[in-house]
C-alpha cells in the first residue's frame, strides 16, 4: 500500500486542487441557493458559456504550442460586427463565409508574425488587441450594429435555435470540441503541436516545421473566434462594437483552469471544456448568492492566479518551494 506523505498530498493538491476547489464551490452554492442545480439553470449556464467555450477551444491549441493569444476578445468583436453589417448588405449566405475569411486573415497575420518572424506572442497579440479594436471601430464608424429585418431572417438559428430540445450553441460548442479533440489527440498534427510546445528546438531538429505549426494554431484560434462571433451575432441580432472586450482574460482563465500549461506542451480539449464549465458555474453561483456582476472580475483574477500557481506547483512537485 503506497504511503501517504506530505509531499504526495502536496503533489495531489497541485494537480487536482482546482477540481477540489470547484467541488467545494458547487456544494457551497447548492446550499446557498437551491436553484443552482436546477436543470433549467444548468442548461442556461452551459448555453451562456458556449461562446466563451468555443473561443477557448482555439486558444487551447495556441497555448499548447507554447504561445499566447490576447487578441481573441477584439477579434470576436470584429467578427460579430462584420457579419451583422454584411448580413443586410449581402445576405446571411454570403455574409457568414466573408466574415470567416476576414477573421482568418487576421489569424494568419498573427501566426506569421509569431511563427515565421519569431516575435514574442504576448507582445504581438497584445498589439493586435489594440489594432483589431481600432479596425472594428473604423469599420463600424464607432456605431453599434443591428440587423434591420430581425423577423424575416434564418440567421437567428445559430444563437437562438434548438435541435431535439438542446440549444444550437451547446451543440456547436460540443461538436467543435469533439472534432478538435480528435485532431489534437489522434492525429500527427496534434502530436506536432505538443512537440513544438514542449521543446521547440528539439521539434525543429526532428524535422517538424515549427513556423507552419504555429501558424496553423493561430488559424484554428481565428476560426473558433469567428464561430463565437457568429453565435454572438445570431443570438442578439445586434451588437455593440466592444462586445468581446475583456473576454481574452476569461478565455485564458478557462484554458489554464482546464490544465493547459502556460509553458506549453500540455493540455487537452476535454479539460478545456471542464475549465469553461468551472468558470461558468462559479460566475453563475456568485450571481445566485447575491453578489453583483462586477464581483466576477475580482473572482476571475483570483482564479487565474490560483490556476497559474497550481500549474507551476504541479511542474515542480510541491505547492511551495524556496527555488523559483
Amino acid at each position: 500500500m503506497p504511503q501517504i506523505t506530505k509531499a504526495s498530498i502536496g503533489r495531489f493538491v497541485a494537480r487536482q486542487g482546482i477540481l477540489i476547489a470547484f467541488v467545494l464551490f458547487m456544494v457551497g452554492f447548492t446550499f446557498a441557493n437551491q436553484r443552482f442545480l436546477a436543470p433549467e439553470n444548468v442548461m442556461g449556464v452551459i448555453r451562456s458559456s458556449a461562446i466563451l467555450g468555443v473561443m477557448a477551444l482555439g486558444v487551447t491549441f495556441v497555448v499548447i504550442s507554447g504561445n499566447l493569444d490576447l487578441s481573441v476578445g477584439s477579434m470576436m468583436s470584429f467578427s460579430t460586427i462584420v457579419v451583422l453589417d454584411l448580413h443586410d448588405k449581402l445576405g446571411p449566405t454570403l455574409a457568414i463565409p466573408a466574415m470567416f475569411a476576414m477573421t482568418l486573415c487576421l489569424g494568419a497575420i498573427i501566426g506569421f508574425l509569431v511563427g515565421y518572424l519569431k516575435l514574442n506572442s504576448l507582445i504581438v497579440t497584445l498589439g493586435m488587441l489594440s489594432a483589431i479594436h481600432g479596425l472594428t471601430l473604423t469599420y463600424s464608424g464607432g456605431k453599434n450594429m443591428d440587423i434591420v429585418d430581425k423577423e424575416g431572417t434564418w440567421f437567428s438559428v445559430f444563437g437562438q435555435g434548438d435541435a431535439l430540445g438542446v440549444p444550437v450553441p451547446i451543440l456547436m460548442f460540443l461538436g467543435l470540441a469533439a472534432l478538435l479533440g480528435i485532431v489534437l489527440a489522434k492525429t500527427p498534427f496534434g502530436r506536432k503541436i505538443y512537440a513544438v510546445g514542449g521543446n521547440g528546438v528539439a521539434a525543429t531538429f526532428s524535422g517538424i516545421r515549427r513556423p507552419r505549426v504555429i501558424l496553423s494554431c493561430y488559424l484554428i484560434s481565428a476560426f473558433c473566434v469567428a464561430t463565437a462571433g457568429l453565435l454572438q451575432a445570431s443570438r442578439s441580432l445586434g451588437s455593440q462594437n466592444t462586445v468581446g472586450q475583456g473576454l481574452e482574460l476569461e478565455v485564458l482563465a478557462a484554458v489554464i483552469l482546464g490544465g493547459a500549461s502556460l509553458l506549453g506542451g500540455s493540455g487537452t480539449i476535454f479539460k478545456t471544456v471542464i475549465g469553461v464549465l468551472i468558470l461558468g458555474f462559479i460566475q453563475n453561483g456568485l450571481l445566485l448568492v447575491g453578489l453583483q456582476f462586477y464581483a466576477q472580475y475580482v473572482v476571475t483574477w483570483v482564479i487565474i492566479i490560483l490556476a497559474v500557481w497550481l500549474d507551476i506547483a504541479a511542474k515542480r512537485g510541491k505547492l511551495l518551494s524556496p527555488i523559483a
